[in-house]
């Protein structure tokens, strides 16, 4: 027992050393480890904030039913109950005329003609009511509703999913898709650059020890007692990479939300990715080390294994 905890300290006072001794060496590591660490931070960061910024847009998203003059308020309520069977419909809100009217000069209050205008004639807005939708791409049952000829006939007008609204609707809600699944591809694109650039890192190290490890093995040293010191000295590059790399995206996103006054930078909202950061902080300290660690292990695993097969044998 003693004998394994001293075989054990050795390796990792080893891996400590060479952690130390080869600092230009495990700097070099480390750079790439960092980047790689960065970059998938950053990305997942990027698509959980940009999803959130599709997701803010489908919520705004509702269908527009707009009404004759002439419908009852039993017509108007029977509409109304018919639509929240549907399971699609999240709410309605009934606008009046007047309602309509009012938002329309609001919407117009910069424009004095428009005002003008609108005061010398009566109301030509129509009631309308608005239809919330839980899942903008899956319409069918409320647009088959709609049209048909009984309910068709109580509407003064086309809905507004039609013509130019309905197409970007609908091009808003396959993006929403598309950029939840370019974002996973994107993050698996990027672990699977950096396993391959840590690998050859590592093996560039072991190929510079290759005379030392060739006397250790003559000496009898077994690949464990070989192999571990290397083991060690990839946990502190992942550790510290790890550490330095959410650092460095704190840093970012702490700057990027104090200085920035606008909520959205593009399609990104930065407020938003500041907080998801900071609300996801302890669960984003664990990935990163866990991912670290994994590679910078990984990697120092198969590399010494490959060494140690193709110099010594099995």
């Amino acid at each position: 027992m003693n004998r394994k905890l001293t075989t054990l300290w050795r390796i990792i006072l080893g891996g400590t050393n060479n952690f130390v001794r080869n600092a230009w060496l495990s700097a070099a590591a480390m750079a790439v480890m960092i980047i790689t660490l960065t970059i998938v931070l950053f990305s997942v960061i990027a698509n959980a904030t940009f999803s959130y910024t599709v997701q803010t847009i489908r919520d705004k998203i509702d269908i527009s039913v707009y009404l004759k003059d002439d419908i009852t308020d039993t017509q108007r309520n029977d509409m109304i109950n018919d639509l929240k069977k549907i399971k699609n419909v999240k709410a309605i809100n009934y606008i009046t005329k007047e309602q309509a009217l009012k938002n329309y000069i609001d919407i117009n209050k910069d424009n004095i003609d428009l005002q003008l205008a609108i005061s010398q004639t009566d109301n030509p807005l129509p009631a309308s009511l608005q239809i919330k939708l839980n899942d903008p791409d899956h319409i069918e049952e409320i647009k088959t509703y709609l049209e048909k000829p009984a309910t068709k006939a109580l509407q003064s007008d086309e809905t507004s999913y039609s013509g130019d609204r309905k197409e970007a609707i609908d091009k808003i809600a396959k993006a929403t898709s598309f950029i939840r699944k370019a974002g996973i591809v994107g993050v698996i694109v990027f672990a699977l650059i950096s396993v391959l650039i840590i690998f050859n890192t590592i093996q560039m190290a072991i190929f510079n020890r290759r005379d030392e490890l060739s006397i250790m093995r003559l000496l009898g040293a077994g690949k464990g007692y070989i192999r571990g010191p290397f083991l060690v000295e990839s946990f502190f590059i992942g550790v510290s990479s790890a550490v330095i790399s959410v650092v460095l995206c704190n840093a970012v996103f702490s700057v990027a939300s104090s200085t920035l006054n606008a909520s959205s930078f593009g399609l990104l909202d930065i407020t938003y990715a500041s907080t998801y950061f900071a609300a996801h902080f302890w669960m984003i300290v664990g990935s990163q080390l866990g991912l670290g660690i994994l590679i910078g292990v990984g990697s120092s695993f198969v590399a010494t294994q490959r060494y140690l097969r193709m110099k010594h044998g099995k």
